[in-house]
């Protein structure tokens, strides 16, 4: 079977991987000149399925509303804020409810715990080195903080996480280059939990993918699809007035993010997805004597903040904040600031700050936060989108579950509320 993927972000790329792998011909057609250029091109880089859980739940529109209300808030809203963000913002609300909301939780870890599974036997089958590194630090720096938490450590429990609850002298034995003067009450400790560099591992499963034959076709702009038992992709030059080229295939799987509502829109599927922009920088660790003088070992979250900070070889990354509303190419200075200020209050000093690389990416999401895998309704087009923030954490086991689907056979786990009928109205 020949299988056109739209998109080359880690979804995309781990798409066409599994798909090669079961024997198909696959095309990759991506408007960026390579792989990973866009959500996934500098993410936390956290793989940590017991955190990997929608926004929508109980109590988080109260939240929402306080953290809109302080400077240093892992939430925002930036102008221009159209009519689509508040139907979005409806429709999350209304996921908000607890049995809506649980029922979407386990959904998504059961998702991230079978990716996990899937990404390590990449990592060990290839011999794929992404800069990975084991171990997740949720820092408490309050007894308040651990107050507000335990809801969803009893939620973790329940599900069967591996997780320790530990004091402060532990976290700091775990994480020595923390600073001995932050204020720290206790963290959770997630030992299977990894980090790694989401785009680094994208560039070496696209070389396993061309090892099995993919052609990946660089800035090429997906104009149309034409679903059929023959579906057809229209395509031309990203960078050029070349007239368009017709592409026939026999399946489609749209990975395309937010290049995705336009396609599917003139198929008459409107799917409530809404780029949620995110924040990092990245910056090389100070050395002494050719050693990192400090910084963290893996990567440690703040639980207040929402910020995450991640050792990526010799270099640290701190990734956080969502923004709904604004524009891709502006960057809000108090979400910055942010990140900041959390990698001073942690990691004082441990990286050349001078050479920080600030990012912005758009995370496409669905308001009640599971992807959506499978058929689309429309002849010969399948889906794997609307991965949000966790698009890393979810990627491989995502890919594999469509792999599945598309060859008509039972995927490895349940796939109950991953398809588009939980979206229906």
């Amino acid at each position: 079977m020949h299988v056109a993927v739209i998109g080359a972000g880690i979804v995309g790329v781990t798409t066409a991987y599994e798909l090669a792998t079961d024997g198909h011909r696959v095309t990759v057609y991506e408007r960026r000149a390579s792989v990973a250029e866009e959500t996934s091109f500098a993410n936390a880089g956290v793989v940590a399925p017991g955190y990997v859980a929608p926004w929508s739940a109980p109590g988080m529109t109260s939240k929402v509303i306080w953290h809109l209300l302080h400077r240093h808030a892992p939430v925002r809203l930036a102008r221009p804020i159209g009519l689509a963000h508040w139907r979005w913002m409806w429709r999350w609300w209304q996921a908000c409810r607890a049995p809506t909301s649980r029922a979407n939780r386990e959904r998504m870890y059961r998702l991230a715990r079978y990716s996990q599974q899937r990404l390590g036997a990449l990592g060990h089958d290839l011999r794929l080195e992404f800069e990975q590194r084991l171990g997740y630090l949720v820092l408490l720096r309050t007894p308040r903080d651990l107050a507000l938490a335990r809801d969803g450590l009893k939620l973790l429990a329940e599900m069967g996480v591996q997780f320790h609850l530990v004091g402060a002298d532990k976290v700091r034995a775990l994480e020595p280059g923390l600073n001995p003067g932050a204020e720290l009450h206790a963290a959770v400790h997630l030992p299977d939990a990894l980090v790694g560099n989401c785009r680094q591992f994208a560039h070496l499963l696209r070389h396993e993918a061309q090892r099995l034959g993919v052609d990946f076709r660089f800035q090429r702009e997906v104009l149309a699809l034409q679903p059929g038992s023959r579906p057809r992709v229209r395509h031309r030059g990203s960078a050029s007035p070349e007239a368009p080229i017709d592409d026939g295939c026999d399946a489609v799987v749209v990975c395309a993010a937010l290049g995705a509502p336009a396609l599917l829109d003139a198929l008459g599927l409107r799917l409530p997805l809404l780029a949620v922009h995110g924040y990092s920088i990245t910056a090389p660790l100070r050395e002494v004597d050719g050693q990192p003088l400090s910084g963290p070992h893996a990567s440690v979250m703040d639980e207040r903040y929402k910020v995450a900070i991640s050792r990526l070889g010799q270099r640290v990354r701190v990734a956080g904040s969502a923004e709904l509303g604004g524009r891709a190419d502006r960057h809000h200075p108090a979400a910055l600031a942010t990140l900041y200020k959390v990698l001073d209050d942690w990691f004082p000093g441990c990286a050349q700050l001078a050479q920080a690389q600030p990012w912005k990416g758009a995370r496409p999401m669905l308001p009640d936060g599971p992807p959506v895998l499978g058929a689309s309704g429309a002849e010969g087009i399948w889906l794997n989108l609307g991965h949000g923030s966790s698009g890393w954490a979810l990627s491989c086991g995502s890919a594999r579950v469509l792999a599945d689907l598309l060859a008509r056979r039972s995927p490895a786990i349940d796939i109950e509320g991953l398809g588009l009928d939980r979206l229906r109205l």
